[in-house]
């Protein structure tokens, strides 16, 4: 049985570009970083040996998000929402204009059609898929009652 939340790991092919994306359009800040060149990381990761991993840990609100870089790295493949897997992150803002705004000067891209107005799907700089979730939607209190029961 697991014991504590770890951390979220994302792939990134500038970690430099990713870092400034989630630092100044959602507020993570630097946990710390770390490079490896091991045999051990390409034997956990199921990669092809040998393998240079440079990674960023950024901070928000309990979430610990590993950004990863590689030496080499494969296409992306862009995925569906009714994929088995992960799908997206997803994060409360305060202002989901400002954000959609925000977005776009770092980066990123807006899922135009997605947007409902109190919350839109945006991309980061390599496509990852996140959901923004602005005030006074539905979603939110639903998720701040069920913490609160858990929390008791």
């Amino acid at each position: 049985m697991a014991n504590a939340y770890s951390h979220i790991g994302l792939c990134v092919t500038d970690l430099e570009r990713s870092r400034r994306f989630y630092e100044e359009v959602f507020g993570f800040r630097p946990a710390f970083e770390f490079r490896t060149e091991g045999p051990e990381t390409p034997q956990l990761l199921r990669l092809e040996a040998p393998l240079t991993l440079d990674a960023v840990y950024l901070w928000l609100d309990g979430l610990l998000l590993e950004l990863l870089a590689f030496d080499r790295t494969d296409r992306a493949t862009p995925r569906v929402m009714n994929e088995p897997g992960l799908t997206h992150l997803s994060l409360f803002v305060d202002d989901v204009d400002a954000t959609i705004d925000a977005v776009g000067r770092h980066g990123g891209r807006v899922r135009a059609d997605t947007n409902i107005g109190v919350a839109v799907f945006v991309e980061d700089p390599d496509g990852q898929a996140i959901e923004v979730i602005g005030p006074g939607g539905q979603f939110r209190t639903m998720r701040d009652q069920a913490l609160g029961k858990l929390s008791d």
